[in-house]
C-alpha cells in the first residue's frame, strides 16, 4: 500500500511515523487488499480537524480522527468495471495531534500507540468498518485490537 504523510503541525516524530506507516502495510495486507491500494495521513491540530468535522459531518468540536473515503459509490454514481482499473484510492485519513496527546495520557498508553490506534481505526472506516451500531462496533473494536495485537502494539 501506498501512503502519504502530511504533518501540517511539524510536530510528528519520524518514529510514529514509520510505525504508523508499518502498521497500516500490515493491517492492509491482513486484510487482503492490494500492494497499489493508495490512502493518505494528515496530522492537524485541533482547530483544523473541528472545522472539517464542522464541515463535513455538521458536529462543532475537535475529534481525534476523521476519514474520507473516496470508494463509497454514492447515489446514481456508475461502479466502475473491467480489467484496466486505476489503482484502489481508498482515501484520507486526518488525525488531530492535539486529541491524540490528551487520550495517550488520558488512557495511560504511550503516544505511539494512540497516533497507531487512530490511524488503524482511520484506515478501518475507509474499508467499510463503522460503529453506529452496538453488532458493528464489537465487530470493528475487535478487529482493531486484533490487529494491533498482532502487529505488536497492545495495550500498555
Amino acid at each position: 500500500m501506498l501512503i502519504d504523510f502530511f504533518d501540517e503541525t511539524n510536530s510528528v516524530n519520524e518514529e510514529y511515523v514509520k510505525t504508523i506507516n508499518e502498521l497500516l502495510k500490515f493491517a492492509a495486507k491482513q486484510e487482503g487488499l492490494e500492494d497499489s491500494a493508495e490512502i493518505s495521513v494528515t496530522f492537524v491540530n485541533n482547530r483544523m480537524i473541528q472545522e472539517l468535522n464542522r464541515n463535513y459531518r455538521q458536529i462543532d468540536q475537535a475529534t481525534d480522527v476523521i476519514s474520507f473515503a473516496l470508494q463509497e459509490q454514492g447515489e446514481g454514481e456508475i461502479m466502475i468495471s473491467g480489467d484496466q482499473r486505476p489503482p484502489l484510492t481508498l482515501g484520507d485519513i486526518v488525525i488531530s495531534v492535539d486529541k491524540a496527546k490528551e487520550q495517550a495520557k488520558e488512557y495511560q498508553h504511550s503516544l505511539k500507540r494512540e497516533y497507531g490506534f487512530l490511524a488503524l481505526h482511520g484506515l478501518l472506516h475507509l474499508l467499510g468498518y463503522d460503529h453506529l451500531n452496538k453488532t458493528d462496533e464489537q465487530i470493528m473494536f475487535n478487529k482493531q485490537e486484533e490487529l494491533l495485537n498482532a502487529f505488536g502494539l497492545p495495550r500498555e
